[in-house]
């Protein structure tokens, strides 16, 4: 099976690196001195236990082109990225070719194949243009939610920090045989694949999280336990995510778990900084559009009001609006 993995970063170098090991035929879409270390020297990766592998890639290049025609294409660049690198996906398929959606938050794709009133509507927050789903297609789409974390600690070298699991979910709820094919070549690289009839709800069981805590620690620097332990954010995260619990639920998602058991969940996971909190201290575009736009959207759409989110939104909108305008004057000063 020849696999492209089109962000070869923290989640994608991960991937690559034990797919790589384990037989696959592996493609790595990097850049810069990432991309430079791989191939030099292969694709290092440091497992939480201490243990360590390098990876030989088929091919580690910045081009699609390059990198040719795919059984399977592993999307983990974020999904602020997607528009602008959609349009050169097609260089990688042939006519079976399936595309693994390994994003945060609401998928372009949430409303294909999905049944009722909505079915068909696009996710502005996500495909404005519609410029994603016109070069990839529900039929390729194949959903994922991503569990484990990692970092890239130098170029070339990826550290495992925790979690092993990747669900995975056809959009239309079937088990085909080509997502039980994906999930075997996976399992055989070491990871926990579960495959799901119902992605979508595992998608809002992880956002439900994310969509508060994510931007609060953006915003005020703070770690989980902080956040959970401080009456006033763990207060507004609760806010925030019933909010979320209501459009989850007029669209037919059942969660499974209390409010409370997910915020206690957050907590248990300690003094870790969101990935959001860490694009705002590396000065990256975050995933807030994806996370928490989306879901402003969704309560527009389903006509449930979101008042918490929404300030959150603009909050964040606006850091990422002065961080940009900060580095535009430095970049006037310096000629």
């Amino acid at each position: 099976m020849k696999i492209c993995i089109v962000g070869a970063g923290a989640i994608g170098g991960y991937l690559g690196a034990k797919l790589a090991s384990s037989g696959a035929e592996v493609t790595l879409i990097a850049r810069g001195a990432h991309l430079e270390a791989i191939r030099a020297q292969g694709l290092k990766l440091i497992m939480a236990d201490g243990s360590s592998q390098v990876a030989m890639p088929k091919l580690a290049t910045n081009s699609l082109e390059e990198a040719g025609a795919q059984d399977v294409v592993i999307l983990t660049v974020k999904a602020q990225s997607l528009p602008a690198i959609a349009p050169s996906l097609p260089a990688l398929y042939h006519p079976d070719t399936i595309v693994v959606t390994a994003q945060n938050g609401i998928p372009w794709w949430y409303f294909r194949q999905h049944g009722g009133e909505y079915e068909g509507t696009r996710i502005n927050s996500v495909d404005p243009d519609g410029i994603v789903e016109a070069n990839i297609g529900a039929d390729r789409a194949i959903g994922c939610v991503i569990y484990p974390a990692a970092e890239i600690v130098e170029p070339g070298v990826i550290k495992h920090i925790e979690g092993d699991r990747f669900t995975l979910g056809e959009i239309d709820g079937s088990k085909s045989s080509r997502i039980q094919t994906l999930a075997q070549v996976l399992k055989q690289a070491g990871f926990k694949v579960p495959i799901r009839n119902q992605i979508r709800t595992d998608i809002w069981v992880k956002l439900w999280g994310n969509l508060a805590f994510n931007p609060i620690s953006a915003l005020t620097r703070a770690t989980l336990a902080s956040i959970c332990q401080y009456n006033l954010t763990r207060e507004l995260a609760r806010e925030m995510m019933s909010e979320a619990q209501a459009i989850a639920e007029k669209l037919g998602i059942d969660f499974g778990i209390t409010l409370e058991q997910r915020i206690n969940g957050a907590e248990k996971v300690g003094a870790h900084k969101t990935s959001m909190l860490q694009d705002i201290e590396a000065n990256r575009a975050t995933e807030v559009d994806a996370i928490v736009g989306a879901v402003a959207e969704l309560g527009r759409l389903t006509g449930i009001p979101t008042p918490h989110i929404n300030a959150i939104y603009a909050s964040v909108k606006l850091l990422e609006m002065n961080r940009r305008d900060a580095e535009d004057a430095e970049e006037e000063k310096r000629g």
